[in-house]
């Protein structure tokens, strides 16, 4: 140290120049050695010794790292003659805002909540910027205990029309789950601005209330993007798409334009319906605006496209990105075994291992999908134990779920069920779920009565679980326990969901129940297909009335069976659609067997591609053939 200040002593008297010039000389060594990297008190006293020596300005210490260094030690005292003397023009309060706004967004916020003690310790007045960051650090930790006592300083100080107070406020209280004190203080706010309006409509579609949020949404006296893109996306996670799909039509009305995340809402809600043209128009739409490498969009996109038939579109998007996620990987695996192509699933999956992606949960079940659709059980097993043996994964009950329907639908009935019995969690519906789904295919009366008893507790209201019992039982001649199972359904007031179907035509959805005469075109549907059915006997169709689980005669059960609802949805889609064009049909329930070998026959009869999305999974029928392997 002596040798460094030799320089700046000379025995002489100096001249201006040379006083200048060392102590340009000084400051500058300040800035490369210890001035900006000082860690602790003491360092920041050999600094400041430094700076004394040099005859250096003190306002070349950074007063923000001053305050840090010195806030929880004995020397906060130290730190504020510092900013006293560094004649920075700024007041204290100044620079302890620079500190709070650093905590509050760093690694560690409850810091900052701790600072704002300190400084009221030491009477420090804060300011509106004091308690927008402690309310910010509050809200990043989820801290309503802390949250509230900031709230009465805002109120005692006298800030109660700072608004970006009040939106803070707002939006720790309801992110918090206080929903009730969040209305009350948005209700009683005496201005708000688009902010406050999407923080609690945001909130409120996280609480999954949807009709909450409208409400705001239609008091709104201004909307923006982000306005419309909560509530859509609301619809969407709430499971309203049709809803999310009228309020964008509302949207391009008003003229607003979408964003990235407003098109991935709008894909989902496409996904869900299966609304194609409406898909591919929101694809052109982010291809124009310059959304092509969009990780997120491109995700959406092949979700899109699979849940709506259109799986070489999905891959096509897979192949052109430039940068891939699991999402993507897994997304496309889910895709491809939705759509009965197992063996492409699994090869895909063999490539995302080799170029290191690693995979997780989600894609596991895309593998167990794609072995359970095409009775792949080996493979199914050996990918079960895989994920918690190479990759650390544990197996949640999908996982759990997945693989007793791979095991039931292959008829090791017994199997899966010592499956379930010996689960480390509590089997949940879905599980004794698709246990009851595979009696029904291999028509065991047994296990499926010890699967409803287990189903008759989890889910006692819904529906389905009944009607398959009821048919199992009607499938084995028991037209007594069918009785009972509906007049026990009956007195618990449990209603079975009626099988429906639609097609997209020209933009339009068209709905078909099941026996449906009430669609304007029935007359000519029923007309036409009387003559498919000609040219399906010629080749050997014969009606399946095995499926009408009915005590009825013959003659009805084929005219029931004529009048099932994806079958109108087709004969519909034959007479509004071009010629070799493909037609899509969603069905809310699983096909049944007469429509399934039904669908094969008039696809080589018409020469057209039949997609039908049931509850489980696609059939793609073509040339007298399905995607499905007649494994379903």
């Amino acid at each position: 140290m002596v040798l460094a200040l030799s320089s700046f002593y000379v025995p002489q008297s100096p001249n201006r120049n040379q006083i200048h010039h060392a102590k340009l000389r000084s400051s500058e060594t300040l800035k490369t050695d210890l001035l900006h990297s000082f860690n602790s008190p003491f360092e920041l006293r050999q600094v400041h010794a430094q700076i004394i020596k040099t005859n250096t300005p003190l306002s070349i210490l950074p007063l923000t790292r001053v305050g840090l260094v010195c806030a929880f030690t004995p020397f906060f005292h130290y730190a504020q003659q510092i900013f006293d003397c560094a004649e920075s023009q700024k007041p204290e309060t100044f620079v302890w805002n620079y500190c709070l706004k650093a905590l509050a967004e760093g690694d560690s916020p409850i810091d900052a909540i701790m600072l704002f003690y300190r400084l009221r310790q030491h009477d420090v007045c804060p300011d509106s910027f004091t308690c927008f960051y402690v309310i910010r650090a509050c809200l990043n930790l989820s801290d309503l205990w802390n949250g509230r006592i900031l709230h009465g300083v805002v109120e005692k100080l006298g800030f109660r029309s700072n608004l970006y107070l009040q939106n803070m406020i707002v939006h720790l209280y309801s992110s918090c789950g206080e929903m009730k004190d969040a209305r009350l203080l948005f209700e009683k706010m005496p201005q708000k601005d688009v902010v406050t309006w999407n923080t609690m409509i945001a909130q409120l579609i996280k609480q999954r209330d949807d009709e909450g949020a409208y409400d705001l949404f239609a008091r709104m006296p201004e909307r923006n993007v982000r306005s419309w893109t909560s509530m859509i996306a609301g619809y969407v996670k709430c499971g309203k798409p049709n809803e999310a799909i009228h309020l964008f039509a509302q949207m391009e009305e008003a003229g607003v334009k979408c964003n990235e995340v407003t098109v991935v809402a709008v894909l989902a809600a496409c996904a869900d319906l299966g609304a194609l043209d409406l898909g591919k128009r929101i694809h052109e739409y982010s291809n124009r605006h310059g959304f092509k490498r969009n990780v997120h969009i491109s995700n959406t996109l092949i979700d899109m496209y699979v849940k709506c038939g259109c799986l070489e579109e999905a891959c096509k998007i897979f192949e052109k990105m430039e940068k891939r996620t699991v999402v993507s990987w897994s997304a496309m695996i889910g895709g491809l075994a939705m759509h009965g192509r197992a063996e492409e699933a699994l090869r895909l999956f063999s490539e995302m291992s080799q170029v290191g992606m690693e995979p997780n949960g989600v894609t596991f079940i895309g593998l167990l999908h794609a072995c359970s659709h095409m009775g792949l059980i080996n493979e199914g097993r050996k990918f079960f134990a895989s994920m918690t043996r190479d990759y650390g994964i544990i197996p949640q009950i999908e996982h759990y779920g997945c693989l007793v329907d791979l095991l039931g639908r292959a008829g090791l009935l017994h199997e899966a069920h010592e499956f379930i019995l010996n689960m480390p969690m509590k089997p949940n519906g879905v599980v004794w779920g698709a246990l009851l789904g595979a009696c029904r295919v291999h028509k065991n009366v047994e296990m499926a009565e010890e699967a409803i008893k287990h189903l008759l507790e989890l889910d006692p209201l819904n529906d389905g679980y009944y009607v398959v019992l009821s048919n199992i039982y009607a499938e084995a001649g028991r037209w007594e326990d069918t009785a009972r199972v509906r007049k026990f359904m009956k007195d618990q007031q449990v209603k079975k969901t009626p099988g429906w179907s639609s097609i997209t035509v020209d933009g339009v959805v068209h709905e078909f129940e099941a026996g449906e005469e009430s669609h304007p075109a029935t007359e000519q549907i029923f007309q036409r297909w009387d003559e498919l059915l000609k040219e399906m006997r010629l080749k050997g169709y014969v009606p399946n009335t095995s499926v009408v689980l009915l005590d009825i005669e013959e003659g009805e059960k084929v005219k029931f069976v004529s009048r099932h609802s994806e079958k109108l949805a087709l004969v519909f889609g034959l007479m509004n659609t071009p010629a070799r064009t493909p037609i899509r049909i969603m069905k809310n329930l699983r096909i049944c067997e007469d429509c399934h070998a039904a669908f094969k026959l008039i696809s080589a009869i018409v020469n057209r591609e039949i997609v039908v999305r049931d509850r489980n999974r696609f059939h793609c029928f073509k040339d007298n053939s399905c995607s499905c392997g007649d494994y379903w």
